[in-house]
């Protein structure tokens, strides 16, 4: 396993790391606590050291399995995530239904206590603000109570965890311009690289590392998903568009070249491989659901990096959509969705 250091936050994180989304929320299958407790200590054993929660997961849940397979072990390196208010609006929540959120400085330093007592812990070492909005990027306040957290030892490093519709390319590189984080959590792989590419730019600048989650693109670079897939009631992408499937199958077909070149090597790895081929990417957040899929992750690191010559295909595909004409692409979505 390799590690990388989160921009300059001093935390030396594996560059494969767990999101405990999966085993604490029910959207990737159900799991009981032990079964997600033995799956993280797997991971542990196998070389991986960073597990990105948030308070908001399964109602604090995904916080309560770390605490319960780490406790406060200083060699796991734990971040979650503050600003959705469940503790208010608990019974809010549809599905996966955004609720209210609150950066109020009140607001953190509960979470903060909260998260820090389902840890075990007496720091957290990324705290991240969950999918903020321009306005929470432009207040102060929000920012000198992370500082304040900092220096009284309760937060190691602070940055802001970004989401596709939910605070996006304008609030990523603001808050890496005039914020003191230490780090940016973002979507990007293959198939998604903007607004990514702006918030790896801004970050660098700024000298704040990027952690990257979705970097299978919702399974599409898994090299599992057929045009007969279909997704359980409560899975998030049985919501998307027909589209969305077809299309996305179609661009992966011409990736193939890159396992070709690497006998042995899943999609999914090189996926993982292609994102880490920025040094500025600390860490990436696969989502894990079995042991099966951990064991083949966690071995990205015995597959050959890509080449020059790779990523520059693969970036030519990128930027011509992959051919797929982007106004049809486009309406197909739309009708789809109508």
């Amino acid at each position: 396993m390799e590690y990388r250091e989160l921009g300059r936050s001093g935390l030396g994180v594996s560059v494969v790391g767990f999101g405990v989304w999966t085993t604490s929320t029910g959207w990737w299958g159900e799991y009981t606590d032990d079964d997600a407790v033995a799956l993280l200590r797997e991971a542990r054993a196998l070389g991986i050291n960073f597990f990105d929660a948030s308070d908001s997961y399964g109602n604090g849940r995904s916080e309560e399995q770390l605490g319960a397979a780490f406790g406060d072990d200083p060699d796991v390196i734990i971040a979650t995530k503050c600003g959705y208010d469940f503790y208010t609006h608990a019974g809010a929540r549809r599905g996966q239904q955004e609720i209210p959120q609150d950066f109020s400085p009140r607001h953190i330093r509960r979470a903060c206590e909260e998260s820090l007592r389902r840890l075990k812990r007496d720091r957290i070492d990324f705290y991240q603000l969950h999918n903020p909005k321009m306005d929470t990027i432009s207040r102060d306040e929000t920012f000198a109570t992370l500082e304040d957290l900092k220096r009284e030892g309760k937060v190691r490093a602070y940055g802001v965890a970004l989401g596709p519709a939910i605070g996006w390319e304008e609030e990523g590189v603001r808050a890496a311009r005039e914020r003191d984080i230490s780090g940016m959590q973002i979507i990007y792989n293959l198939l998604e690289q903007d607004p990514g590419r702006a918030h790896i730019a801004a970050c660098r600048a700024r000298g704040a590392g990027v952690v990257t989650r979705v970097p299978h693109s919702s399974g599409l670079l898994e090299g599992k998903y057929t045009e007969d897939t279909q997704f359980a009631a409560n899975d998030h992408r049985r919501h998307r568009p027909r589209s969305w499937l077809i299309n996305g199958l179609k661009k992966v077909d011409q990736l193939s070249f890159l396992t070709e070149a690497r006998p042995g090597a899943t999609l999914g790895q090189v996926a993982l491989r292609w994102i880490l081929a920025e040094p500025l990417i600390a860490s990436t957040l696969p989502n894990i659901y079995d042991r099966e899929q951990l064991a083949e992750f966690a071995a990205t690191g015995d597959v050959a990096p890509l080449t020059d010559g790779e990523l520059a295909r693969v970036q030519a595909l990128y930027d011509d959509n992959f051919g797929i004409e982007r106004a049809v692409e486009n309406a197909q979505a739309a009708g789809a969705a109508r």
